[in-house]
């Protein structure tokens, strides 16, 4: 048995944990699992409790041994990518950029498999653009909770394969699949860096009317601790992929994305709290150009910045932290505005608040962007009423037709999900029907009510 947590570090719970990517050795621990059912498993970097599975089984399916030999297959021509569920987009990327190839989406790690990457249907900065990682998968090999093998498409039964989209490991186990990736001329990102001095400019500045669709990649940093007439404000980065000839370099799609620091092994409880993250936030805002300023920079500073820090999340000590993800419709900055004053006013900082306009919703039932503002945040676990502060958050998200993303949740109750995902029961139903019997179980799924008790 193994002690699991997921990356915030909070919510221990202990698993028969399984290691394996061979189809035979999962259907065999399928078969062998208990009532508590079994749930896939990554790298742990959904923030709660998605992939853990209290007093059952969790087949760990990452494979990372040998980043240079991973089990992926890329057409030079048409980009095709075919890769094994358990590969991190880490290794995709140091085999595929070099060759003149990005992934399609990347979230904000690059440490997380494919199968986690569809099973969440990350997102990146190019939601706006480019949709999530789900709209970009080709398709994919299931392994169903019957030991039967299934290829699903967009075109050949799409209800599965749009319910495994998004579905959170709950349909089955994804063994492979094949992705259109996209073309790169070098690994360096044009990146354009705008200070903005207050809500109003942030929004402004991001809104679909305005110039933000001429960029692919499009993110700001919020300061949630700023207050006054520097309310909302922020650091807007956008860019895209640099030309070959922007690149003073005879190997324009050189790649090296080393780790440069680790977090130290203990580190106390409130180290990260209202005065420090108000001093840091001072020195970003400001560190930040005045005026807009253009350069270049490297694909792991543009789009994985923390990744350089190796185990990040220790700096919250080990009470650790939760990261609170929620959507609102774009006609509702009022409501965006509301909720960033609400932080402000309670004292409740973050460092790693980041703000993206979304575009359009796909067709998964439970895929988290649609249309509208998505606010990301980390905060510290040990703060004091944090969670009557997180539900008044929730009505107002919730009254305005809003919803929260299950791969950073630990937080929400089955309610708030039934109110935010209109499809719920939709998908349960095709849930139902790929998994008759209940085996895919998760502490997330069960605290959220996903699953229907387990039937013998």
């Amino acid at each position: 048995m193994q002690r699991l947590s997921g990356w915030g570090r909070t919510a221990w719970t202990v698993a028969d944990v399984i290691t394996t990517n061979d189809p035979q050795s999962i259907r065999e621990a399928v078969y062998g699992a208990n009532d508590r059912g079994v749930i896939a498993r990554g790298l742990g970097r959904s923030y709660g409790a998605a992939a853990q599975n209290a007093g059952g089984r969790v087949i760990e399916m990452a494979n990372e041994s040998d980043p240079l030999g991973i089990d992926a297959d890329l057409d030079p021509v048409s980009g095709m990518l075919s890769v094994g569920a358990g590969v991190s987009l880490d290794s995709i990327l140091r085999m595929c950029v070099p060759r003149g190839w990005f992934v399609p989406v990347t979230p904000g790690t690059r440490f997380v498999t494919v199968g986690g990457a569809i099973a969440s249907d990350v997102h990146g900065k190019n939601h706006h653009l480019d949709g999530s990682f789900g709209q970009h998968v080709r398709s994919m090999t299931l392994l169903l909770a019957n030991g039967d093998i299934v290829e699903l498409s967009p075109e050949s039964n799409p209800a599965w394969f749009w319910a495994t989209v998004g579905g959170m490991g709950l349909t089955g186990i994804i063994l492979r699949a094949t992705i259109a990736m996209l073309p790169i001329e070098s690994s360096r990102v044009r990146v354009e860096t705008e200070r903005l001095a207050n809500f109003d400019a942030v929004c402004e500045a991001m809104s679909s009317d305005g110039s933000d669709d001429d960029y692919r990649y499009s993110v700001c940093w919020v300061d949630l601790l700023a207050t006054g007439s520097s309310m909302g404000r922020g650091v807007l980065t956008r860019g895209d992929h640099a030309s070959a000839n922007e690149v003073d370099s005879d190997e324009p799609c050189a790649y090296d994305p080393r780790l440069t620091v680790s977090a130290p092994g203990w580190v106390p409880n409130g180290l990260l709290n209202k005065f420090s993250i108000k001093v840091f936030n001072e020195a970003w805002f400001r560190k930040a150009p005045s005026k807009r300023h253009v350069g270049l920079e490297s694909i792991p500073a543009f789009f994985h910045p923390l990744d350089g820090v190796n185990k990040w999340n220790r700096l919250y000590g080990n009470q650790g932290f939760i990261q609170y993800q929620f959507i609102v419709p774009l006609d509702r900055t009022d409501v965006l505005r509301q909720v960033i004053e609400t932080f402000s006013a309670a004292g409740v900082g973050s460092f790693l608040a980041v703000l993206k306009r979304m575009g359009p919703q796909n067709d998964a039932p439970m895929s988290f962007p649609t249309e509208g503002w998505t606010l990301t945040l980390d905060i510290a676990a040990g703060i004091k009423g944090l969670a009557e502060l997180l539900a008044k958050v929730d009505s107002m998200v919730l009254d305005a037709g809003g919803r929260h993303y299950l791969a950073k949740d630990s937080h929400v109750s089955p309610s708030a999900v039934r109110r935010g995902y209109a499809r719920l029961d939709e998908w349960m139903n095709t849930q139902h029907e790929m998994d008759p019997n209940g085996v895919w179980r998760s502490d997330l799924a069960r605290r959220l009510g996903l699953v229907e008790p387990r039937r013998s």
